[in-house]
């Protein structure tokens, strides 16, 4: 892996170890005593300093060390939580992504003077003293972080336990025992040792030649088990021995199982083994004593007894520990399970696939049409697999890019938060719906106007808690951020319980401005839609959010470069909703292929209600005011070929049909020649010279080499429904 590679990867990585940071901490303010928020916290700080250390990016690790250190101090009780701790630990989370981003974009290993007082006053903040940024307490062993300060540093009244008990038989073979007291000696200091004796009850029958000697030692070192072991090697078929490490050592143990590469953790042993906590030894002579156990029962069904339990009970580790172990596998092996169902791919490759896809289903209906053309009946078959498979091909290629909204949602719990603490407001995010799938490039692209909309109801819509006092609400105002599908598309509500919207303000402020001209008369959804015009804000005073007027514009065009529309709602006094449809995909659809006079188009199958004969003597039609009478309710229309302004084709069938379409809560009709049917739809994008075509959203290329326009239904609807209302003032 290239030096680019690993930042790549450590900065994806990092990313969404910083994301989940955010959520637990945000989490931790509603609930401060879920441990599992805190070990979130504190595992995010961990790995990316864990990780940051491989790679060498020492002014990572020098920030995430300290502040890892204090998270530690709140699991173990000696700090606790309050509000400015998180606002600090959040702040800490955003110079964590500054700094992953300057490793990202630069090659340049010093860091910038601005980065550098940044980090020293948060750590200040955070633990009350000035850091020295030189200074990061490490030490590499093995590829690991070894922490050599704290924790790790074994005490002076933190002793390794240490029990020997010698067999009868060990002075026959030769061995001294006092030798071994005085070799671990070497490694570090005898505190305290007991000397005891066993299997004797009577003095007068004791065995010169036999030993009866077991101690009970106490000894401080900065040696690892394996190293003290190592002592009595030679007396281990002549002596029981059973280490045990000092209280501080289980704090360092569960830090490096954290550190341990998932593809290592299959069995509980090797874990233990490889933090330190077990040795060679001690596992053998665990398996030893599971294997004759289950050798001696006759009984197979009984169930054989764990390792764990067995080295507890022999002593070699505590039973916290072994609980530790347990957790940090069953978490492993769920992570390994979900990780091997997943695998990431560069969305470019991505990309050309959905492509090639598109190519494929172009291909196939151009299959069906040399079929038919030729009437190669005896092919039918084959054709009509093939034309299945793509359509399967396409649905699961296309599924390739699908995420949930969910993810983009949860960004804005640190918005809300934030921005509701420095405008003096208490206010409530509320998410549902987030389980809802859409393509990832509609996602990335709809983050600013949420943002901006979700600022805009925290600014303009929710009141201070006295004033929402004063009108009987609750003091703590509510956004509410919802998702759902619909006829092909996924709807995204942003609502919010606030002071609402004055339509006389907005039709005051359009006239004032002159987008609108004075007494004119405008529905209620037509007043709303001017909210989206530039240069109009109802708010007298602008903020640092908003109150200018600019950006709601923006929000209309950018959610309509995505063939999606934008609507809002208001109640004054009791809030706002703004409602977004947008397409699923941008890449493939189901259309319905329509004619009128020599072209064809494509309509989206989705927003296709129904068809019906125009000159069906049910419908009433007024070609003057452009409305049709279908079954009671009022339907604007566009006839397609006057609106293209198509030439008449005597050639051709004149008997037309209504196509009704609908578009969020809007529909429509075209009318048109003729009825194709349904078309599997590549959409192809407008070149730059016809990106400004009214009524064309895109162009698809048919089985018999055609051109087909994609018509913006959208677009359309209002076109239809303004030239109705147009008509009804004159």
């Amino acid at each position: 892996m290239s030096m680019d590679e690993a930042k790549q990867t450590f900065a994806q990585e990092s990313e969404e170890l910083l994301h989940d940071m955010e959520d637990a901490l945000l989490s931790m303010e509603e609930s401060p005593d879920d441990k599992e928020y805190l070990n979130s916290v504190f595992r995010a700080m961990h790995t990316i300093k864990g990780a940051a250390g491989v790679f060498g990016f020492d002014h990572i690790v020098a920030f995430t060390h300290p502040v890892e250190t204090e998270m530690d101090r709140i699991r173990s009780g000696e700090s606790s939580i309050d509000a400015d701790l998180i606002a600090t630990l959040l702040d800490c989370k955003d110079h964590t992504a500054s700094l992953v981003e300057h490793v990202l974009m630069s090659d340049d290993e010093s860091l910038p003077d601005d980065l550098q007082i940044k980090g020293s006053e948060l750590l200040s903040r955070l633990t009350g003293t000035a850091p020295n940024a030189t200074d990061n307490n490490l030490v590499k062993s093995e590829g690991n972080e070894v922490e050599t300060e704290g924790e790790a540093k074994t005490l002076p009244h933190d002793n390794w336990l240490i029990s020997l008990k010698f067999k009868q038989d060990s002075l026959r073979n030769g061995l001294d025992p006092l030798s071994f007291i005085r070799y671990l000696g070497t490694l570090g200091d005898i505190i305290d040792i007991i000397t005891l004796l066993h299997d004797l009850d009577d003095i007068s029958n004791m065995d010169p030649e036999s030993c009866y000697l077991q101690f009970r030692i106490a000894f401080n070192s900065d040696a690892d088990k394996a190293a003290i072991e190592s002592v009595f090697e030679f007396a281990q078929e002549d002596c029981d021995i059973r280490i045990l490490p000092p209280h501080s050592k289980q704090r360092y143990y569960i830090d490096l199982m954290e550190e341990l590469p998932e593809a290592e953790l299959h069995r509980l042993g090797d874990i233990l083994m490889q933090i330190g906590a077990l040795t060679k030894t001690e596992l053998e002579n665990g398996l030893q004593i599971q294997s004759n156990e289950k050798t001696d029962k006759t009984d197979q069904d009984i169930e054989q007894k764990p390792i764990g339990e067995i080295l507890v009970e022999q002593q070699s580790v505590n039973k916290a520990l072994v609980d530790e172990a347990l957790k940090k596998q069953d978490k492993t092996r769920k992570k390994v399970a979900q990780e091997s169902q997943n695998i990431r791919v560069d969305s470019a490759k991505l990309g050309q696939l959905i492509n090639l896809v598109g190519e494929l289903v172009i291909s196939s209906a151009a299959m069906r049409v040399t079929v038919e053309h030729h009437g190669l009946g005896e092919v039918e078959e084959v054709v009509s697999n093939v034309e299945h498979l793509v359509e399967e091909i396409r649905d699961n290629a296309l599924q390739l890019r699908m995420v949930q909204i969910g993810d983009t949602f949860s960004r804005f719990r640190r918005v809300v938060r934030d921005v509701s603490k420095d405008l003096g407001k208490n206010i409530e995010l509320r998410i549902t719906g987030g389980d809802s799938e859409l393509d990832k490039t509609i996602v990335e692209k709809i983050n600013d106007p949420l943002t901006h909309l979700v600022r805009n109801c925290l600014d303009h819509g929710i009141e201070r808690p006295e004033v929402r006092k004063e009108q009987g609400k609750p003091a703590t105002g509510t956004v509410n951020l919802n998702a759902y599908h619909d006829s092909g598309h996924i709807v995204i509500e942003i609502k919010d319980d606030g002071a609402g919207l004055d339509p006389d303000r907005i039709q005051a402020k359009a006239e004032a401005i002159g987008l609108v001209k004075p007494d004119q008369e405008l529905s209620r959804q037509e007043i709303f839609r001017l909210a989206f015009e530039p240069g109009l804000s109802t708010k007298t005073e602008a903020s640092k959010l908003s109150g200018r007027g600019v950006g709601m514009d923006v929000v209309k065009r950018n959610i309509e470069s995505l063939r999606g529309t934008v609507e809002l709602d208001s109640e004054l006094g009791a809030g706002t909703t703004v409602t977004i449809h947008l397409p699923l995909t941008l890449a493939i659809i189901d259309g319905f292929l329509i004619g009128t006079k020599n072209e064809t188009f494509i309509v989206p199958l989705s927003m296709v209600d129904e068809c019906v004969e125009m000159e069906s003597g049910e419908w009433k039609l007024d070609s003057d005011s452009h409305y049709i009478n279908l079954r009671g309710d009022v339907l604007p229309y566009i006839n397609l070929g006057d609106f293209f302004g198509y030439t008449d084709d005597p050639s051709k069938n004149q008997r037309e049909s209504l196509v009704v379409v609908r578009f969020g809560r809007n529909k429509a009709g075209l009318v048109v020649d003729h009825l194709f049917g349904e078309q599997q739809t590549v959409i192809k994008p407008m070149g730059k010279i016809f990106q400004n075509l009214k009524g064309i959203s895109g162009a698809t290329v048919l089985g018999n080499g055609d051109i087909a326009l994609i018509l913006d239904v959208q677009g359309l609807i209002n076109l239809a429904n303004n030239q109705h209302s147009e008509l009804i003032r004159h």
